[in-house]
């Protein structure tokens, strides 16, 4: 037990470290962006017909706080989202990024889980199926489809599949709301109304993720399958679901676990573009306009921040769970 404790201990330091330099490098790169947020401020305003002097400029600097050192202000930037949830200020709406995020960071990490848990739900079983039906009808299939799903980049699985609908059911499948709940605030006619429409970016998020888990999945099976203590397992008269469930799929899954917070890392890499292309009002299509159109280097940070620590916190999770499942990985840690 003390091993365990001091395991998760160690795992989380880690956890907090790599956070810690994931926001210094994000904060860096903010701060490498032409003009700082009291300029970009101040050319929108004069877009607007507004004079503007050059000491207006420099008492918004000081209103921000951009007139302090560097190190002072990253230290104040990511000390205030680690103990206050508060990820600062849009430079060009003025109003808290946690305001603007709120409902849209909720839709995007609900999607993306959905489409995490869609990876697995079907990686896992298939994989395992296939490995223990290898060189089959079965099992080629299978392994042309998640080719497939390697070569078909996701974005244009999304254009695909508009395509096909709008043809011949003339509905473009966009968007995340009908028309009548799009502006109107939460409730459960409107979250019913949401998921009808979600299946089709979980389905598309998914994809990729997919193929590479089963592959991932079936060669793990397939070389603990040709291991001594199975053919040992099989002289013992154990067979079937048994024998694949309780020795090769039991160490084989290891390793899988290990990759859940890569391949949600993967999903929203995916996330822009696929918002992009469907017209999705999530966070996802927020960062891209931040990042491509109006440059909002705070709003951009702060999503990209949340969204990195909702990875390194699923990580450190699945490395305490694949800790519990298999003590030899707490026992080697050390």
């Amino acid at each position: 037990m003390a091993s365990f404790l001091k395991f998760i201990a160690v795992r989380f330091a880690a956890a907090f470290a790599t956070m810690l330099l994931v926001s210094f490098i994000v904060f860096t790169l903010m701060e490498l962006v032409p003009g700082n947020c009291a300029e970009r401020y101040i050319a929108y305003k004069t877009t607007q017909g507004q004079l503007i002097t050059e000491a207006d400029i420099r008492a918004e600097e000081v209103r921000m706080g951009l007139d302090r050192p560097y190190i002072e202000r990253w230290v104040k930037w990511v000390s205030s989202a680690i103990f206050r949830f508060d990820l600062g200020e849009s430079c060009l709406w003025r109003v808290d990024v946690t305001q603007l995020i709120g409902d849209k960071l909720g839709i995007s990490l609900g999607l993306s889980f959905a489409a995490l848990m869609l990876t697995y739900v079907i990686a896992i079983p298939v994989g395992i199926l296939s490995a223990s039906m290898r060189d089959g009808v079965l099992d080629s299939s299978l392994r042309v489809a998640s080719y497939l799903g390697l070569a078909l980049p996701n974005f244009l699985l999304a254009l695909g599949i508009m395509l096909v609908s709008t043809v011949f059911f003339g509905d473009t499948l966009t968007g995340l709301f009908s028309d009548e709940y799009r502006d109107v605030p939460w409730s459960m006619a409107k979250l019913g109304d949401m998921l009808s429409h979600a299946w089709l970016p979980i389905l598309i998020l998914g994809w990729s993720a997919t193929a590479i888990q089963l592959q991932t999945v079936r060669a793990l099976m397939s070389d603990e399958q040709g291991k001594l203590y199975v053919t040992a397992a099989k002289a013992r008269g154990i067979t079937g679901m048994r024998l694949l469930m309780c020795y090769p799929a039991r160490h084989a899954l290891g390793p899988v676990i290990n990759s859940i917070g890569f391949d949600l890392n993967r999903i929203f890499n995916d996330l822009p573009i696929v918002a992009a292309v469907l017209a999705l009002t999530d966070a996802g299509a927020l960062l891209l306009e931040a990042l491509a159109k109006s440059n909002d280097q705070q709003l951009a940070g702060a999503i990209i921040l949340a969204m990195t620590a909702t990875i390194v916190a699923l990580n450190f999770l699945t490395d305490i769970l694949l800790a519990f499942i298999d003590p030899r990985v707490r026992k080697g840690f050390f």
